[in-house]
């Protein structure tokens, strides 16, 4: 039995951000939200690009569904890196991707960064997809718990991102859909903020649109700080209304798809909970994959207070690691220069060319470079001495000093005088 999702979406800017820098979707077969991460480097542009390249999935999906999603995601990525290169003022820029797509009986999904996707399924809620996070993996290590993550110093710094450079692996799995069903995918701005009990309690109410209407309110009135995207579904055995359209919200729907040089923010400052419904939904234009070269300018708006990008690697990171090796090098030259000074006062009574030496250096050598070379050579002959005092000399004596050696030599010349 084919199934069927009936759908709602919503972003808000939020009471404290000037622009909104999350980007969500919603249409019959993908659910996704990208969350934007860079603040002065255009996390806007991220989010909505991301969105851009994942909507293409909105189509029946064959069987290789988390094949299609992998791709999509790896593609979304690519994509903010030909932004960057374009555009170099944009690097640093990144964003979250939760992707859930439905074949009619079965949900993939994708994720990669804070976003979240959860199953409300016979009054009880699953969160199933898992936080990037640097306070996840706190909580993952039974260091704090959920309740203490939401408080956290820390509770933004994100350890996986789409920004073009990294090229992460999302985190795919997939699950069969249920009649009754409702997904709910969103932004930080609503799970960072309210407990799963909340969420709970608005997701068994209402219809798809009355819920991501609630849950955005719900955000914003327990303090969220951050822009705030909900997207709700649920599945169902009878098809959608014929008026209910694919929905882009927030970043996505606020840009324009091409921004000339100079050109300003297209976001709006206001939002759904200020008074009126300026940047929220949004008609969808035709996808566009021919996008010229400088569509896309960063322009200077205010850093994100809270949230980071994973640390970026610069543009200087070749020039770093050669100073870093020419560091090495130089400390390994030192060592080396002070065990051969300390070798060269070191010094040994061996045999060359058939006579008693003194040699300066350790009685080693290393391949391709001897440690010692002779230093005295007396007049005493191996021949003069026995053979075991040849042997000896032949294995090296070591001396505590020149003077040491120079003592052993005078015992193996008396020694040959008496013979």
């Amino acid at each position: 039995m084919t199934l069927y999702l009936h759908y709602s979406a919503i972003s808000d800017v939020g009471r404290v951000r000037r622009e909104n820098q999350d980007s969500g979707y919603a249409g019959p077969w993908l659910l996704t939200v990208c969350d934007g991460v860079g603040g002065a480097v255009r996390g806007d542009l991220a989010s909505s690009t991301a969105v851009q390249a994942l909507r293409k999935l909105d189509q029946q999906p064959d069987d290789d569904i988390l094949g299609q999603l992998a791709g999509a995601v790896h593609r979304a990525d690519d994509r903010i890196a030909e932004l960057v290169e374009e555009d170099p003022g944009l690097n640093g820029t990144s964003t979250t991707a939760t992707v859930a797509l439905f074949d009619g009986t079965r949900f993939g999904i994708g994720h990669i960064g804070d976003s979240r996707a959860y199953l409300y399924r016979r009054g009880e809620l699953r969160q199933l997809t898992h936080d990037h996070t640097f306070v996840q993996s706190l909580i993952d290590e039974g260091r704090i718990t959920e309740e203490q993550s939401r408080t956290h110093p820390h509770r933004n710094l994100i350890l996986k991102a789409l920004d073009g450079v990294r090229h992460e692996e999302p985190d795919l799995f997939e699950f069969p859909a249920e009649v009754g069903d409702r997904i709910f995918v969103c932004s930080d701005g609503a799970c960072g903020t309210l407990s799963h009990e909340r969420i709970a309690d608005i997701l068994g109410t209402g219809t798809p649109d009355f819920a991501a209407v609630e849950l955005v309110r719900a955000s914003l009135e327990a303090g969220s700080t951050d822009n705030v995207t909900c997207i709700v579904a649920d599945v169902s055995e009878e098809p959608p209304p014929e008026d209910l359209a694919p929905l882009l919200v927030g970043a996505a729907a606020d840009l324009p798809r091409r921004m000339p040089i100079g050109g300003g923010v297209a976001g709006a400052v206001g939002g759904l909970f200020r008074g009126h419904r300026s940047g929220d939904t949004g008609e969808i234009p035709p996808v566009d994959d021919d996008i010229p070269e400088g569509a896309y300018v960063a322009d200077p708006i205010d850093p994100e207070a809270v949230r980071y990008a994973p640390r970026d690697p610069g543009r200087y990171t070749v020039l770093r690691r050669l100073m870093a090796g020419a560091v090495l090098l130089g400390l390994a030259w030192v060592v080396l220069a002070a065990g051969w000074s300390w070798s060269q006062q070191q010094f040994y009574v061996g045999e060359q060319d058939g006579n008693v030496v003194i040699f300066r250096g350790i009685d080693a050598d290393l391949p391709g470079l001897s440690l010692s070379h002779a230093y005295e050579v007396s007049d005493v002959s191996l021949d003069r001495l026995s053979d075991i005092d040849a042997e000896t000399v032949r294995e090296g004596i070591d001396a505590d000093d020149l003077d040491d050696a120079r003592s052993t030599v005078d015992n193996y010349a008396a020694i040959q005088e008496v013979e």
